[in-house]
């Protein structure tokens, strides 16, 4: 390159050169809008994506972890074998002794009260009722004055009858006297003896009637008799059916009143059929069994009665038979067609061993109790031979003394040979007896209105 040749000035940048270009297209120039939009959304979205996968690791190790990890009490009892001989730790239980006594042998069932006589009282004759005397729910006795049919045609009818009475009467008295009148004549022979046998069979006619207007006249006066309506039976009156002045007529279809006899009273009550044998055992032994009705929740005794009676056969759709119970009812607790619940006391058994009930356990031994053993505090599994139960206590026939103590809380911790801690749980309220109902309904909470 010369050094004498001059310089020449840059060029001057013209209209349609880049560095004179308008803004709008140097970016035309540039990355489209869009794609530069789409790169930050990206890194977002896989951002987020990163985060999650985080959050869900996270989440999924602790739940394997709260899941898999070893439980405080196994580690507690050194293992899956639980406690074993010569372990240091002793697994708590509560324990009660086992104790000797009588059990009452019950049989719960459900009945329906029934009253001994329930009578509708039915007008015997027709007419207008005049009066009732009788206040309804009153307690009447049989014989009590209750209401009144109108007696004046009645009473015509038995004057009718007993006029009649007089004139047959009337006429067979003078057909006897002509009847010796004839037989006085046919002994002096005047009179043949054909009359005389008409006569003695005039007279036995004139008594025939005579005997149909007595029976006529006792008729009427047994219809006015029953112009007055008595109570036939001791009872509870119900409501009146018919008010005075209406016309009544011999067999009213709704009767005038209801009487229901509710002092005594009766329960009738199934029981299942394998309880027969022992309930007629005693009944043939001429025992009295007692009965107790209590009402719907088995929260209150309602009466106590005595058996009388057990139906004559099984019901075989419900493999059950009928029992009848008979109630004084002094204060007139039961009710008839109440719903009762009704126990039954067949025998007491005396002297025998028995345990809570929570004590007896059912697994591959069958059924059987943990006995603590006192001189080493060690527990061990006796099978037994159960009894009669009354819902809180169970009789023990074979495999357990009186005086041993038993387990009844924690023997599910427990296994042969096991240390335990025993507590005494004799004090501790008996497990109440087992309703025949089902369980109760729960109420729902209520809420707050806030």
């Amino acid at each position: 390159m010369d050094l004498d040749t001059p310089l020449k000035p840059p060029p001057v940048p013209g209209p349609d050169s880049p560095a004179t270009a308008a803004p709008e297209a140097r970016r035309d120039r540039t990355a489209p809008e869009a794609q530069r939009t789409d790169a930050p959304k990206r890194r977002s979205i896989l951002g987020r994506v990163l985060a999650w996968l985080v959050v869900l690791s996270l989440i999924g190790g602790g739940v394997w972890w709260f899941a898999f990890r070893p439980a405080p009490e196994m580690a507690a009892r050194g293992g899956p074998g639980g406690f074993r001989p010569g372990m240091p730790t002793a697994a708590p239980v509560v324990t009660a002794t086992v104790e000797k006594g009588d059990m009452p042998i019950r049989l719960n069932g459900l009945g329906t009260v029934s009253s001994l006589a329930t009578v509708t009282v039915r007008p015997q004759v027709g007419g207008q009722l005049t009066q009732v005397a009788f206040t309804e729910g009153q307690a009447v006795q049989k014989g009590d004055f209750l209401a009144e049919v109108d007696p004046r045609p009645f009473q015509l009818a038995v004057e009718q009858a007993e006029a009649q009475l007089l004139r047959d009467q009337a006429l067979l008295k003078n057909a006897r006297l002509d009847l010796e009148r004839y037989r006085l004549l046919v002994k002096q022979d005047s009179i043949a003896k054909q009359q005389r046998d008409t006569q003695e069979s005039l007279v036995q006619q004139y008594e025939g009637t005579v005997k149909a207007d007595q029976v006529a006249v006792e008729n009427a006066k047994l219809n006015l008799s029953y112009t007055r309506i008595t109570a036939p039976v001791s009872g509870r009156a119900g409501l009146r059916l018919v008010d005075p002045g209406n016309y009544v007529t011999a067999g009213e279809a709704g009767g005038i009143v209801v009487i229901t006899q509710v002092q005594p009273i009766s329960v009738l009550f199934t029981l299942p059929e394998d309880n027969i044998p022992a309930i007629m055992a005693r009944l043939r032994d001429g025992a009295h069994l007692p009965v107790t009705a209590y009402d719907r929740t088995r929260d209150r005794v309602l009466a106590t009665g005595t058996l009388t009676t057990v139906d004559n056969q099984i019901d075989v759709t419900t493999g059950t038979v009928k029992l009848r119970a008979q109630f004084d009812n002094a204060d007139q607790s039961l009710f008839p067609n109440q719903f009762v619940n009704v126990q039954l006391l067949v025998d007491t058994l005396a002297g025998v061993p028995m345990v809570p009930v929570a004590a007896v356990q059912r697994g591959a031994p069958g059924t059987y109790v943990y006995v603590v053993n006192g001189a080493d505090s060690t527990a061990s599994v006796r099978p037994v031979t159960l009894g009669s139960s009354d819902g809180a206590k169970t009789v023990i026939t074979q495999g357990v003394q009186p005086g041993e103590t038993v387990v009844i809380q924690g023997a599910d911790r427990l296994r042969e040979g096991a240390k335990v801690a025993a507590t005494d749980g004799s004090a501790q309220p008996a497990t109440p007896a087992p309703s025949t109902e089902g369980p109760r309904p729960q109420r729902r909470p209520q809420r707050n209105a806030s």
